[in-house]
Order: C-alpha cells, then sequence, then structure tokens
C-alpha cells in the first residue's frame, strides 16, 4: 500500500464520482481508478459498489476507512512536525575573519543575523588572510571576511566589498609628532618601527616605504594588536594599524599625509559553489548592514560605477 492510494481512496469516498476524485487529487481518472483496484487487490475485496448513481462503500470499505483515515493523517502530522523542527533547528555557519581586522566594525552584522536568523549559529575562525584563503577552498569555513594578502586577488574566489579602513600611524600620546593632524613617512624616518606580524600586507607595505626612502629599524614584532598597542603606548616605537583596531588604547592615531593606505575588506566566497541558506542569509545581511554609516562598497560600486573598487581589486591602496 502506497500513500497515494490512500489519498485516492479517501477523495472517492468523499466525493463518490471517479472523475471528480481524480479532479482533486490532480490525475486522469483512469490513474485513480487502477490505484484503487489495486488497493483492493492487496485488501483481497472490494472497496466500493459501483453502479450507475455512485459508488458507495462495502462493508469492507467501510471497515478500512478509519484506519486509513488515520494514516492520512498521522502522514500529514509528521510531514508538518519535520518541517517545523526543519525551520526552527540549528544551522551553524563557520566564518573565518582575518586575525588583523577588530570586531567593532563587524558588530553590526553579526546582531543582524542573530536578530533576523536566529536559527544561524555563527563560528567565528580567526586566522591571517592567506590562511583563510586556503581554508575557503579547502571547505573548512564556508566564508570568510577579510583583506586579499598583499592585494592579490584570487580567480577561484568572488569578493564582495563592504568598506574601507584607512591605516594609520600609532603613537606614545607625548611623541612629539602626535600635535600633527597628519603625519609623513619621511617624518618618522628616524623612529623605531613596532610591526604588526601576519599582516595581510607586509610586502606590500614594506615595498611601499621601500619606493618613498623610508627604511625604518623595527625593534618588535607581534602578531597580536593589544600587544603593539601596548609596546607603542610604552614609548618603544610607532606603529601602523587600521583605525577600528585602535579603540580606546592610550595612543596617538594620526592618518599618514599624502598618501594615505586604506585597505578593503571583502565578504569572500568561492566563485561558483552553491551557498548555504546560512551563507545566503549572511551575504543578504552584509548588503545591509551600514558600515560606518555607509552603504556596503560593492552597492556604491554598482551606483556611482566607480571603477577603483573593481571585483578583485588590490586590498590595500593609496590615496
Amino acid at each position: 500500500m502506497e500513500m497515494h492510494q490512500v489519498r485516492y481512496f479517501l477523495a472517492l469516498t468523499r466525493e463518490l464520482n471517479f472523475t471528480r476524485a481524480a479532479a482533486a487529487c490532480n490525475v486522469t481518472q483512469p490513474s485513480l481508478t487502477r490505484a484503487i483496484k489495486l488497493l483492493e487487490f492487496e485488501f483481497g475485496g472490494a472497496l466500493f459498489h459501483r453502479d450507475r448513481q455512485a459508488p458507495k462503500l462495502t462493508e469492507l470499505g467501510r471497515t478500512v476507512l478509519p484506519y486509513l483515515t488515520q494514516i492520512w493523517d498521522q502522514a500529514h502530522n509528521v510531514r508538518l512536525a519535520a518541517q517545523d523542527m526543519t525551520a526552527q533547528s540549528k544551522m551553524r555557519l563557520k566564518v573565518g575573519v582575518m586575525c588583523t581586522l577588530a570586531p567593532t566594525n563587524l558588530i553590526g552584522l553579526l546582531s543582524a543575523v542573530q536578530e533576523r536568523h536566529p536559527h544561524i549559529e555563527l563560528e567565528i575562525v580567526d586566522s591571517p588572510a592567506a590562511d583563510l584563503q586556503d581554508m575557503l577552498c579547502d571547505g573548512l569555513v564556508e566564508v570568510i571576511i577579510s583583506c586579499q594578502p598583499s592585494g592579490r586577488s584570487d580567480p577561484r574566489l568572488k569578493y564582495l566589498r563592504l568598506f574601507k579602513e584607512e591605516l594609520c600611524v600609532i603613537l606614545p600620546p607625548s611623541h612629539p609628532l602626535a600635535a600633527q593632524s597628519q603625519i609623513g613617512l619621511l617624518d618618522l624616518k628616524d623612529e623605531k618601527f613596532v610591526q604588526r606580524t601576519q599582516c595581510e600586507h607586509d610586502c606590500s607595505i614594506d615595498g611601499f616605504f621601500d619606493e618613498l626612502g623610508a627604511d625604518f629599524q623595527t625593534v618588535y614584532r607581534s602578531d597580536r594588536d593589544d600587544w603593539i598597542l601596548a609596546m607603542v603606548s610604552g614609548g618603544l616605537g610607532f606603529g601602523l594599524l587600521g583605525r577600528n583596531s585602535i579603540g580606546a588604547a592610550l595612543v596617538a592615531a594620526r592618518p599618514l599625509a599624502s598618501p594615505s593606505l586604506f585597505r578593503i575588506v571583502n565578504l569572500v566566497t568561492v566563485r561558483g559553489r552553491p551557498h548555504s541558506a546560512a551563507v545566503g542569509a549572511l551575504l543578504h545581511e552584509a548588503m545591509r548592514t551600514p558600515w560606518s554609516g555607509e552603504a556596503a562598497l560593492s552597492i556604491q560600486t554598482l551606483a556611482q560605477a566607480d571603477p577603483p573598487f573593481s571585483d578583485g581589486a588590490a586590498g590595500l591602496a593609496a590615496l
């Protein structure tokens, strides 16, 4: 016995007409008649008296009717329960976030996902940009929020530009250069440099410094923003960090004089790979979220046809 046979039987008991029952089940009359005959063969007797006026249930038909009704109702309830459970069950989404990105500018996105998609459980993986790209391509994370390592785009990946973040010089508050509104790199030529390692733009920044003839003595290196900020605050040298990473630290943060530097932060997926519903929700919220009070760069590009932010644009840029 199959469920479609049960459905046809119950429709025929309601309609008492083969043509109308077939129409109600959206099948042809011969298909419905054949299904009823197979059910009668399985049960070992006729379920309906067939006469010219209307088919009527036989004694066997009246006997099996409550059982088949119960079977159909229970199957319907099972479907509803399964759909409800699927809708309410948690979906885990593993998101890779570049380790040099401060959470400050991402809280709005995470809050929106939690508020409008409570069934999604986010797991944040913190790693350098190059490692995140490998993890994404290998399927260890489903999406990453990152800059391209050293400004290099990967043809396997699709970049959705979110926002740009200015890179600032950080100094001890008592440093003479802290009195300036902007700082030129050559103003720092005699200063000691506290370097943030695991930076996605180490090579680009070193090359940029070399082009300007700015050669600094690196005295400390750390892969943690809090250590960089503490060492600069303690007077051990100057640093270069994204503005959102500075927060309320006891340092003076000043933009670089022309050319200034900024990095473009992207939401990255694998080109051509089907998205899960959770990834789709994250992408949707990323486009709705205001980034520092402005629409995502990808939306601005569509609206303004702004060429500097084309797909795969370098993650480090000079203004």
